[in-house]
């Protein structure tokens, strides 16, 4: 008689490793190090074509793996190369829109590089440029950058392009909601026409298509995930709520354990719920348009490291942020067009892991944000919400935690907690206990202090600096930072 086994649906055969695509050894092994072991789909259908040296068009949403799928084959293809690495000649060349972005790639680059004793810069502006200029002049093989700084120190003759191998645009529909499309197209002219190139992109719409055009030659083009497709491991809640409710909400769902991100349609208003946050016992960053380089880098690092819980943003933060641990994104301001709240979106439930998003909304934000979900393809949980709504336990379940203004300094040392100088834009120109704080902002409700709910790992603020930023891409249920 057979066994029941005998009719079981047998287990799906894991796909190829990354050693199978045709990765290097030495490659592997870095990323075995990491924890990384198995290829994500992007990766999976760009490899083998990509390490050949062909011209790849990847389609796929922020946090579907697509750094590693164009950092391995060009690491490859330049491990290969005959080629010698001289001064203020590079060999390969990766554009970024923005300049956390190009900083994510290239600590994902390093490690990896280092492994091929190859030499990366990262170019970008907001900061001094004499220790790009040195690199450069002392020769690396890969040139991570932003349009903007990238063509000032060619008008200064620092580097030039005449010596790429391998060209990569990566979020080119990024690239053109900025505004960068004129300076890719120059640099692009300027970078070999024999040399590879690859482009990577959620979507083909704002001029990325004459890119693709112009640029790739006969290019095959892989589609694992558009921006628009529904992300299984994402809920999506609309919560209808009183103006007056606002703070008092956010403030709940950000002392629950996890980590946080919250957008805004400002700059200002960004500053101001940071203000509240703290004030209130959350241990939360600002990042926005006014900060100085350095300061944004201090406030990606203290929520990277856990010290503060909570990041307010405006949509600077919407692409190219990668954080392990984010499981719930807020919209405290709703966006006012679909792909923005995608986007922003796209900030938690990465590379196949869970998360959350809750976007609050007043009554007379509720025709706005309707059409909008609508548009995107979302058809989230509507609920008409209070402080005390069980609601918010689904959604960051867990004892609430909320910190002393002691604690927050303590994590948060004022250059990181309060940061504002002004150095220009993005655009294509460059608990145990609640304790009373003074504050010029409202309070939150008293019940948001209240310890509710059981479960859940405990948000401290002070959890190990283990988590990192876009520099692995972990197989751990915590998230990738891809």
């Amino acid at each position: 008689m057979s066994s029941p086994l005998d009719s079981a649906t047998p287990s799906p055969k894991p796909g190829p490793s990354f050693e199978e695509l045709g990765v290097p050894k030495a490659l592997c092994g870095v990323l075995s190090r990491q924890g990384i072991a198995t290829p994500f789909p992007i990766q999976t259908a760009t490899l083998p074509d990509s390490l050949r040296g062909k011209d790849v068009l990847g389609r796929g949403r922020t946090g579907s793996g697509k750094t590693l799928a164009f950092v391995l084959p060009l690491l490859a293809r330049l491990s290969q190369s005959k080629k010698e690495r001289a001064p203020r000649a590079p060999r390969a060349l990766i554009l970024a829109p923005t300049r956390e972005l190009a900083l994510q790639i290239q600590a994902t680059l390093d490690p990896l590089a280092t492994a091929l004793s190859l030499r990366t810069v990262a170019i970008f502006g907001g900061v001094n440029q004499n220790p790009q200029v040195a690199k450069l002049r002392q020769g690396v093989d890969i040139v991570v950058a932003c349009p903007g700084r990238l063509e000032d120190l060619l008008q200064q003759r620092a580097l030039v392009l005449d010596a790429i191998e391998v060209t990569v645009l990566d979020e080119a529909d990024h690239m053109a909601d900025l505004g960068f499309l004129p300076p890719v197209k120059r640099l692009m002219e300027m970078t070999p026409r024999n040399g590879q190139r690859m482009l990577f992109s959620a979507t083909l719409d704002n001029g990325v298509e004459v890119l693709v055009k112009r640029f790739l030659n006969n290019p095959i083009t892989h589609s694992v995930d558009s921006e628009q497709s529904p992300v299984s491991t994402m809920d999506h809640h609309v919560l209808h709520i009183k103006t007056e409710d606002r703070l008092p909400i956010i403030v709940d769902l950000t002392s629950a354990p996890g980590q946080t991100m919250i957008f805004t349609r400002t700059k200002s208003r960004a500053k101001q719920l940071t203000k509240q946050l703290n004030a209130a016992g959350v241990p939360a960053v600002e990042m926005h348009g006014n900060l100085s380089q350095p300061a944004r880098v201090k406030n990606l690092a203290a929520f990277s490291e856990g010290r503060a819980v909570a990041m307010v943003a405006t949509d600077i933060a919407a692409r190219g942020i990668h954080v392990d641990d984010v499981t719930l994104v807020i919209h405290a301001d709703p966006p006012t067009e679909h792909k923005a709240y995608l986007h922003r979106s796209g900030r938690t439930a990465r590379a196949g892991n869970e998360g959350a998003v809750a976007t609050l909304v007043t009554e007379s934000e509720r025709r706005e944000v309707a059409a909008m979900t609508r548009k995107a393809g979302i058809k989230p949980k509507v609920t008409a919400t209070t402080v005390n709504h069980e609601i918010l336990k689904e959604l960051a379940p867990g004892t609430r935690m909320l910190r002393t203004r002691e604690e927050i300094e303590i994590l948060l040392p004022p250059v990181v907690a309060a940061t504002s100088t002004r150095v220009g834009g993005i655009g294509p120109n460059h608990g145990r206990r609640r304790t009373s704080t003074s504050s010029t902002s409202s309070k939150p409700n008293a019940n948001a202090s209240r310890g509710r709910g059981t479960g859940g790992a405990r948000r401290s603020g002070s959890k190990p600096a283990a988590t990192k930023s876009g520099s692995s891409q972990s197989r751990r249920p915590s998230g990738s930072n891809r």
